[in-house]
């Protein structure tokens, strides 16, 4: 990283060069007038000096711009808002010097330039500006590792609401989404839908095929209830064994037919052999729902065992289809 040295005099911006060689200083650049500086920052549309500015000591008084407006200019923009500027100013009137500071300068010299007091000016502004760097990278550093901590965060949340080997909300959101649309229902006065799924005869698969055709067949029928919503507000998740549910707010007896008849003939139509089927050569489901208007006397609980004496009573009449409970 580099000094930037900004004086119209090229004696001057040479002393400043060698008294700051001394103090190990190696990378310099040169800039003759305001313009010039800016260049080398890249502002106006130019391209930055490769080098990176680190400090820019620079005369007040120069051709066209004067230094304290190159110093407003400059820190005005965000990137160079904490780049350090040390004002030079041949003049022992110090009235300029609050106008200086306002403009983004961190510091002044007088000429004729005392060597001792520029390389002790110099060295305490860069190590001013090494700390607010450091301080920076580790604001940036704490602010990555937040957002990751966040994201796991969102991903540990998201996996626990997620049943592992389907894809499909866990029991445990399930039972977390019923509560709440059921206190959203109650005071909006709209129906709320619930369905009982459960695959026929599904042990029997696992029997005759092994558990490992049976996770694929899980997965497959949960597929299909998945796609059989449309409606970001509904939810269907996996229950528990071959046992699925789904959520409809919003949602009258009639939409709660449709909805669980597409899913019954969507599984119907996977076509997935089941031999040791009492009901169909092919893999199907039961399914039985109950819809009520959430009322504050009531609980959710009575809407979720009505579905489930409808799902017994379709099971009851011969599987493969859908039964309802009203309420």
């Amino acid at each position: 990283m580099a000094i930037l040295v900004v004086d119209d005099q090229v004696e001057s911006r040479q002393l400043i060069q060698r008294i700051l060689q001394k103090e190990g200083h190696q990378e310099f650049l040169m800039a003759e007038n305001a313009a010039e500086a800016l260049r080398f920052l890249g502002l106006n549309g130019a391209s930055p000096s490769p080098a990176g500015i680190d400090l820019i000591v620079m005369d007040m008084r120069l051709p066209g711009m004067d230094g304290i407006a190159a110093c407003r200019l400059i820190t005005s923009e965000e990137k160079f808002r904490n780049m350090p500027v040390i004002i030079v100013t041949a003049s022992t009137d110090v009235g300029n010097l609050p106008a200086a500071f306002a403009a983004g300068a961190v510091d002044y010299l007088t000429k004729p330039l005392n060597p001792v007091e520029l390389a002790a000016r110099v060295r305490s502004v860069l190590h001013l500006k090494q700390e607010m760097d450091s301080r920076k990278a580790r604001e940036r550093e704490l602010l990555e590792v937040t957002r990751r901590l966040e994201e796991a965060n969102h991903e540990l949340q998201r996996l626990s609401s997620v049943d592992g080997l389907t894809g499909l909300t866990n029991r445990r959101r399930l039972d977390e989404f019923v509560e709440l649309e059921w206190q959203r229902g109650s005071r909006n006065e709209s129906p709320l839908s619930f369905i009982f799924i459960d695959i026929d005869f599904f042990k029997l698969y696992n029997d005759r095929n092994g558990h490992q055709a049976g996770d694929e067949a899980l997965k497959r029928v949960a597929g299909v209830l998945r796609s059989a919503f449309r409606r970001p507000g509904d939810l269907v998740a996996r229950y528990g064994g071959e046992e699925f549910a789904a959520v409809l707010p919003g949602t009258d007896s009639a939409g709660a037919q449709t909805v669980a008849e597409a899913m019954r003939r969507g599984v119907e139509e996977l076509e997935i052999p089941h031999g040791a089927s009492a009901v169909s050569p092919r893999i199907t489901i039961s399914l039985g729902f109950a819809t009520m208007v959430p009322r504050p006397q009531k609980k959710p609980d009575e809407l979720i065992a009505a579905a489930d004496q409808a799902l017994y009573r379709a099971k009851r009449e011969g599987r493969n289809r859908v039964c309802s409970r009203s309420l």
